[in-house]
């Protein structure tokens, strides 16, 4: 029982923090246009409407003058907005929402043109239909109106302008007619309006009542057989019209519309919406208990008034749990239809719900109280007559209070202990992720100016507003960046993984600290990591102009890459911080994943070389490291492809891709190309031995390049891609000589590498064709291009991509 009671609790807090969300959105929206309020689920701009259905557009009046409120999904203008009223007995059905709104009058005579306009109202697809309380008004002499498009019925008047023949019985009835739809509501069925013949009755304006099926398309057209002439007008109206008012038909038709009432229901998907609410569900209400709970209020209610001259105060029945609303839901359809239940008022959609309705501040319609000289105790959804002796009351407050604090002792006991679960759980995740570890290494580098740093959980929950989806600048298959802003005001991204494997976290650690002690400013620096939650997460600068793939590609619409100028200087950027990987880190260090979409620009355009999650470091007695396979298609090296042996040249045929890239515009693989040339290198290279560079030069730059520069820089990405890594040259060696390229204005005189075996070449081209067909059943990690094969859901950065953080490799 105490578990129930608990569970109850838990599911009344979840409702709170609901609600006070609700409230962060709703609490900024317009409640107001045009004097017009509008209450939830319509709402005014984005996020304060349940649905597009409820979108309320706040347009300037045809006068210019003043701002007034029109239903979007209808373009109609809104006159009124109705909630449900209060459910009052378990016989009765749920009442229904209304909005008022404007709509033009059907006419025909009355303008110059001689014309007939015909009004439509079409509500198909909506949450919306055409209210029973509407009336169909004709007037002008021997007028025919009718409503078209009313399915299963035929509803018409005629009015004429020749003296009726009443009499007494034919008031009567009317009379009867009339309160038979509406009720004795003297604002619709005014009986002496109806003796004295001053409703439309058909002299000169008649009228016809809806059909009680509810319909969602209403026309309203005159008979087109009359042939008298004159003004005739028709429309359908909520208000109520006599022959003072309704049967001038010139004066109406200068009005140009009538006022419609549209009924209106919840239709949603979000079904978490409804079950929110925290109603009764209509079945549930009606059920034995319901029905009981209902009437017996009802009957209390109903006596109540009598009871008290005689000193006679019943003791209202304390339900243990009153909801404050009913539904009529449909989850099936996604309709629903709620109102606020007996005993309660308010808004049973908006933020609070219904409220309490508190009848001992209220006065009966004699002006006296409820309990007369008896003490009113309210209740939630009812209230208790009891003599005035406190005891009773100072026991029930006192059993409250009681029950208050155990409650709330019980709270704040769960949420004591899950905090402490949830810090048992931080610290069982940072000891598995190699914390210790890093604290270690972290001890021995302590003497450095930069070191990595190790930020908690909350950090980054905050950074990222809890890797709010809003905060996503890209994802991939192993992993998500978040876009986050630490509290010294740094913008940083966030790369959390979706997999770990756990037998490498050892060399992970070494990796984050080699990887952090990198200061260059072409490479995007690893501020630190996270090891409080279930996987490791990386914290790097952020760079803003997302990467070179974007540029290069046309995915971004501006001139960056429109001057050879700029992209010789991303290369050289390029070139020089795989140089210093290679040669000038502490611990040589091998991207093996070089290509465009890791290369990322900054505020000046200046490249960053990111995304180490594949990266290693080797110890200066090593020349290669031997792992699976892994890379992307494209910009692999096809001896590593064959031997699995990487080595600082398989970076440079990856850089050697890239800067083809830069020259040609073209992408590293395509199938627009024909077969054999489908990978860049390989057209590139048949380029070059045909003579054919200026007819592949990106016709971006072609008119305004220095050729001679162009030349020179494919004669350096030719031998890059030498299929012979013993061939090419270092990175140290690319990168002096595009400086030198960049600092040449005339002739250069360049010492191009000519394979000294072609036909070896031309035998080993195969290769690069293999790699593009290699299977998954081969146990080959290849990936293609993210951001080429749309595999990055947010092509705004490439700082999430589809290899493994931690690849499952052997050195």
């Amino acid at each position: 029982m105490s578990s129930n009671y608990s569970y109850s609790h838990l599911i009344l807090f979840s409702l709170l923090l609901f609600f006070i969300l609700d409230f962060l959105t709703v609490s900024s929206c317009p409640t107001h246009c045009g004097g017009i309020k509008i209450t939830y689920p319509f709402g005014v701009g984005k996020g304060c409407y349940l649905e597009k259905w409820y979108e309320i557009t706040c347009n300037i009046s045809t006068s210019g003058k003043v701002l007034v409120p029109f239903l979007s999904v209808i373009n109609k203008e809104v006159v009124n907005i109705s909630l449900p009223s209060q459910f009052q007995y378990a016989s009765y059905p749920l009442s229904y929402g209304s909005v008022r709104i404007k709509h033009p009058i059907t006419s025909k005579g009355c303008s110059s043109d001689g014309e007939e306009h015909v009004s439509l109202l079409n509500l198909t697809g909506t949450p919306f239909y055409v209210s029973n309380k509407n009336t169909l008004i004709a007037a002008g002499c021997n007028t025919t109106a009718s409503l078209i498009n009313v399915e299963q019925s035929i509803v018409g008047c005629k009015s004429s302008c020749h003296t009726s023949d009443h009499t007494p019985t034919k008031n009567y009835l009317a009379v009867v007619a009339c309160n038979s739809k509406h009720g004795y509501d003297d604002r619709y069925c005014n009986e002496t309006s109806i003796m004295n013949e001053t409703s439309c009755n058909g002299n000169s304006c008649c009228k016809a009542n809806m059909p009680d099926m509810i319909q969602q398309i209403v026309g309203v057209q005159i008979d087109n057989t009359t042939t008298t002439g004159g003004c005739k007008v028709a429309f359908l109206t909520d208000e109520t019209y006599f022959l003072s008012n309704g049967s001038d038909p010139q004066r109406l038709h200068a009005k140009r519309y009538s006022t419609v009432e549209l009924g209106w229901f919840i239709h949603t998907t979000n079904h978490s919406f409804v079950n929110a609410l925290e109603c009764y569900n209509i079945t549930e209400y009606l059920s034995y208990n319901g029905q009981y709970s209902a009437d017996l209020l009802l009957y209390y209610r109903h006596i109540s008034k009598w009871l008290r001259y005689l000193h006679l105060y019943p003791r209202r029945h304390r339900f243990t749990t009153i909801k404050s609303c009913v539904c009529d839901y449909n989850a099936y359809l996604s309709y629903a239809r709620c109102s606020c239940n007996q005993g309660f008022k308010g808004n049973p959609y908006g933020l609070g719900g219904c409220e309490d309705i508190n009848e001992c501040k209220e006065k009966l319609d004699d002006g006296s109280s409820h309990c007369g000289n008896h003490t009113c105790v309210n209740f939630q959804g009812y209230y208790d007559c009891v003599n005035k002796n406190h005891q009773p009351l100072a026991i029930g407050i006192g059993s409250s209070f009681g029950s208050l604090i155990f409650v709330g002792g019980i709270y704040l006991l769960k949420k004591i202990i899950r905090k402490q679960r949830r810090l048992n759980q931080k610290k069982k995740f940072f000891k598995r992720n190699g914390g210790l570890l890093l604290q270690q290494q972290l001890t021995s580098t302590n003497g450095k100016d930069e070191k990595t740093k190790v930020f908690s959980s909350k950090e980054l929950e905050k950074a990222t507003e809890n890797f709010s989806s809003n905060r996503i600048l890209g994802q991939g298959g192993q992993g998500t960046v978040y876009k986050g802003m630490l509290v010294d005001g740094r913008i940083v991204a966030v790369k959390k993984s979706k997999v770990v494997d756990e037998d490498k976290l050892e060399e992970f650690i070494n990796e984050v600290v080699i990887l952090s002690q990198i200061n260059h400013r072409n490479i995007v620096k690893l501020l630190g990591c996270c090891l409080e939650t279930n996987v490791p997460v990386l914290v790097y600068e952020f760079v803003p102009n997302g990467n070179l793939f974007e540029h290069l590609h046309d995915e971004f619409e501006d001139n960056t890459m429109a001057t050879w100028k700029v992209r010789l200087r991303i290369a050289i950027d390029i070139a020089g911080a795989l140089s210093y990987l290679h040669s000038s880190a502490s611990s040589p260090i091998y991207h093996r994943d070089v290509k465009s979409t890791n290369i990322m620009l900054d505020e000046k355009y200046r490249a960053k070389v990111s995304d180490f999650g594949t990266s290693r470091s080797v110890t200066v007695d090593h020349t290669h490291l031997t792992t699976v396979v892994s890379g992307t298609v494209g910009y692999m090296d096809p001896e590593y492809f064959q031997s699995s042996q990487f080595t600082d040249k398989s970076d440079v045929y990856s850089f050697g891709v890239v800067l083809v890239e830069l020259i040609t515009g073209e992408k590293s693989i395509s199938f627009l190309r024909s077969q054999e040339n489908r990978t860049l290198a390989t057209y590139f290279i048949m380029a070059m031995k045909e003579n054919k560079l200026f007819d592949i030069i990106d016709g971006r730059i072609r008119d305004d390049c220095m050729l001679n520069q162009v030349t020179a820089t494919a004669k350096v990405a030719r031998k890059c891609l030498n299929l012979k890594g013993r061939k090419r040259p270092s990175m140290r060696e690319v990168s002096m000589e595009l400086e030198n390229i960049r600092l040449s204005s005339g002739d250069m005189q360049q010492h191009e590498h000519v394979s000294e075996n072609e036909e070896e070449e031309e035998k080993d081209k195969g290769v690069v064709e293999d790699i593009i067909g290699v299977k998954s059943g081969d146990n080959v990690v290849v990936t293609a291009p993210a951001a080429q094969y749309n595999i990055v859901a947010a092509s705004s950065s490439s700082l999430s991509d589809v290899e493994p953080l931690f690849p499952l490799q052997t050195r």
